[in-house]
């Protein structure tokens, strides 16, 4: 399983084609490339299709799976949203100047907020209520407490037969953390936050998706792409 900012594109955000390259060949040899992210499930969801993706998918940090069963479409939701906003009406209430980040309009499980403000003083104002505070270094998301990637994770595994144990897992940030650490093998990137760093095997030379190129081949998982 894979998270995608930061770790299939680069820094602004744009898609890395080697990176794409290698989650093809993985999904043409038959070994199915999850996407777990922060981001929103419509941009989640283009992505999975262009590539040609057929795992189940984790977006809003944990708090969507979206999975195909029986020839339909499912999408769980694992976080009630009215908790984030409850937590982010808080914030504005005790004057702290957060903005929602755009894609919240397209979020069902969560609030996401500009960088910018101190998780310090969002912790604080929000100490005692049930939601978690995680950083993916592209925003700030208020979620549901007790949900995350790591429990998306489990339940999308368990119809497969599979637990994280069984898993490769590249992240960046402390949203990926409990996943890294519940994986067989986990990869992050200079670039990833000091607890996504510290959770990983095995810590990338290449930054971003040329990164995921890098981890990927010295897995064994795909062949290295060839020279020239």
């Amino acid at each position: 399983m894979t998270d995608i900012d930061g770790t299939l594109t680069d820094r602004e955000r744009r898609l890395d084609p080697e990176a794409l390259n290698v989650v093809r060949r993985l999904t043409d040899a038959g070994v199915p490339v999850l996407l777990a992210t922060g981001n929103v499930l419509p941009v989640a969801l283009a992505l999975h299709r262009f590539l040609g993706l057929s795992a189940p998918i984790i977006a809003e940090n944990g708090g969507l799976l979206y999975r195909r069963e029986g020839g339909r479409e499912v999408v769980e939701h694992l976080a009630d949203r009215q908790v984030a906003q409850a937590a982010y009406r808080r914030l504005v209430k005790a004057g702290l100047p957060v903005r929602r980040l755009f894609t919240d309009r397209w979020r069902e499980s969560e609030v996401a907020i500009e960088e910018g403000i101190s998780e310090r003083k969002i912790r604080a104002v929000l100490r005692g209520e049930p939601v978690l505070v995680e950083s993916t270094g592209y925003a700030l998301h208020l979620l549901q407490r007790g949900a995350g990637k790591l429990p998306a994770l489990r339940r999308a595994l368990r119809p497969l037969g599979l637990t994280p144990a069984d898993c490769l897992a590249v992240g960046d940030g402390n949203n990926d953390v409990a996943m890294l650490r519940a994986a067989a093998w986990a990869v992050s990137f200079p670039s990833g936050s000091v607890r996504a760093r510290r959770a990983a095997d095995y810590i990338t030379h290449s930054e971003y998706g040329r990164g995921f190129v890098e981890a990927i081949i010295h897995a064994g998982v795909v062949p290295p792409l060839p020279s020239g």
